[in-house]
């Protein structure tokens, strides 16, 4: 088999898993309401793919320094959404998501200008999110999930969006670096196409709920990562990453028992 045909059966396979894993979230966001739609898309979903992509092409080392980017990372995506959910109240679809994710490109900058560890990455998360989760809380509401007529090409641009960043992530990995590869793999690409949508179907008020009710649920995407750091060596790249991923589901899961409690 040429060179050629396996770059393109290797670029077909990336964005079919991509497509495949945010077609299944985005269908199960819009059934629920704000809340366990926020679980949902907290969960590492485009980043979880861009993960299993690395570890074929990377070896176990390059895992270990792409999930701290990672989870230095989230902290940008926490913030992103903060400012989608303050902007959305008042401004377009245009305005709110353009900025959101103007500033989180610009945090991402300054995140590479700075040599971090998985303590100091974790040091960030706290102090971000212990920002953006009360400056968020106003933001929240409950309920069903709004109704709205989802038209054809809804879920396959968020579908494609998704798969072709995972695969400039993949693509260029080598050259980027573990570190970048990780931060960019987080880039808030489903929320932001969930935004998109959500936004022109049901107004930005409505959008942002979710967002805000995303801050607290998006501190598994962190914790799981740094999971992911220190189980590589111990537990190897696949056991790590199932470990990883229970620890953001257990996340999640916690969050939606304490809520459940609660009522």
């Amino acid at each position: 088999m040429s060179p050629e045909l396996l770059f393109l059966l290797d670029l077909a396979l990336k964005m079919a898993l991509t497509a495949f894993i945010v077609v299944v979230v985005s269908i199960t966001v819009e059934r629920s309401g704000p809340f366990l739609g926020a679980l949902i898309a907290a969960l590492p979903t485009a980043a979880g793919a861009a993960y299993i992509i690395l570890a074929f092409e990377h070896p176990p080392d390059f895992i270990v320094a792409s999930a701290v980017g990672s989870a230095a990372a989230t902290a940008a995506v926490s913030i992103f959404a903060l400012v989608y959910t303050v902007l959305a109240q008042r401004h377009g679809l245009v305005i709110s998501v353009g900025v959101a994710i103007f500033v989180w490109f610009v945090a991402a900058a300054a995140l590479r200008a700075v040599t971090w560890t998985s303590l100091t990455a974790l040091l960030l998360n706290v102090a971000v999110f212990g920002a953006t989760v009360p400056l968020s809380w106003r933001y929240r509401t409950s309920g069903p999930p709004a109704k709205f007529m989802r038209t054809a090409y809804d879920i396959p641009v968020r579908a494609l969006s998704a798969a072709v960043v995972v695969v400039i992530v993949t693509t260029i990995s080598t050259s980027i670096g573990s570190f970048a590869s990780g931060m960019f793999a987080v880039f808030p690409i489903v929320m932001a196409c969930t935004a998109v949508i959500l936004h022109l179907r049901v107004g930005g008020k409505a959008a942002a709920s979710m967002f805000a009710h995303a801050q607290i649920a998006l501190n598994g995407l962190w914790l799981g990562f740094l999971v992911v750091h220190f189980l590589v060596a111990p537990l190897g790249v696949w056991g790590a990453f199932g470990v990883g991923l229970i620890a953001c589901v257990a996340w999640s899961g916690i969050l939606w028992a304490i809520r459940r409690m609660a009522r």
